[in-house]
């Protein structure tokens, strides 16, 4: 996939934030597939005329049929900066899910143990005790209800593997079009979750950076639009 398919939301020398396509993983694809750290290194090697490999640092990974908000830091200080800030819960992630079902209530918030189930190649919600078992946590509120199932704005607290997916499936409430975690549902273009809002200070410039995606056009279909 050319890098003109791919909206860039920000760049500057230490970081590229871009709009991350449905079905394009981030990374760690096998030989001959690409990824969405292939198509921005060939945009940076090109774009700056870089010869050699070019270093750049995957902050914030979405699953493949995930889109929305995917940040890229360009140097390894920003790239260190940024990975304590997510350690320390500094930056603001925010998802926009459909969802579904009728949430009730409208408003809450999820805190379970999450584990890998090897077998299956997905994620479970585990007992506290059980070893490797990582605390998952997210709170939600009901935007809208659209045919008997839910638009929802996530705040992300935590960030384990298939968390946001895993959670509201667990609760009863699966995420339209993701099969893996029980949906009944399909939908237009990967599965209905969207990285809307990333929240960040600067590595190096010190300032408040929001970084927004808008909404791919499979949303649209569901009567879900934000402007560009």
């Amino acid at each position: 996939m050319p890098i003109s398919k791919i909206k860039i939301i920000y760049e500057d020398n230490h970081l590229l934030a871009v709009v991350k396509p449905a079905g394009l993983a981030t990374m760690g694809v096998s030989k001959g597939k690409s990824s969405l750290i292939i198509v921005a290194k060939d945009y940076i090697k090109r774009r700056y005329k870089k010869p050699g490999n070019v270093y750049l640092g995957v902050v914030s990974r979405l699953d493949a049929p995930v889109t929305g908000v995917a940040l890229f830091a360009r140097t390894s200080k920003a790239a260190a900066r940024l990975t304590e800030q997510f350690r320390t819960h500094a930056i603001e992630k925010t998802y926009w899910a459909l969802v579904e079902g009728i949430l009730e209530p409208a408003e809450s918030a999820f805190s379970d143990c999450l584990g890998k189930d090897e077998s299956r190649r997905r994620m479970r919600v585990v007992g506290a005790k059980l070893p490797g078992a990582k605390v998952a946590e997210l709170t939600y509120h009901r935007l809208k209800i659209i045919h008997g199932n839910c638009l929802v704005e996530i705040t992300l607290h935590t960030g384990r593997k298939h968390q946001i997916r895993l959670q509201f499936a667990d609760h009863g409430h699966p995420v339209i079009g993701d099969r893996k975690y029980g949906s009944k549902q399909g939908f237009p273009a990967g599965i209905a979750l969207h990285a809307r809002r990333l929240v960040i200070t600067h590595p190096i410039k010190g300032d408040r950076l929001v970084l927004e995606a808008p909404l791919p056009v499979a949303w649209h279909r569901w009567g879900v639009k934000l402007p560009n």
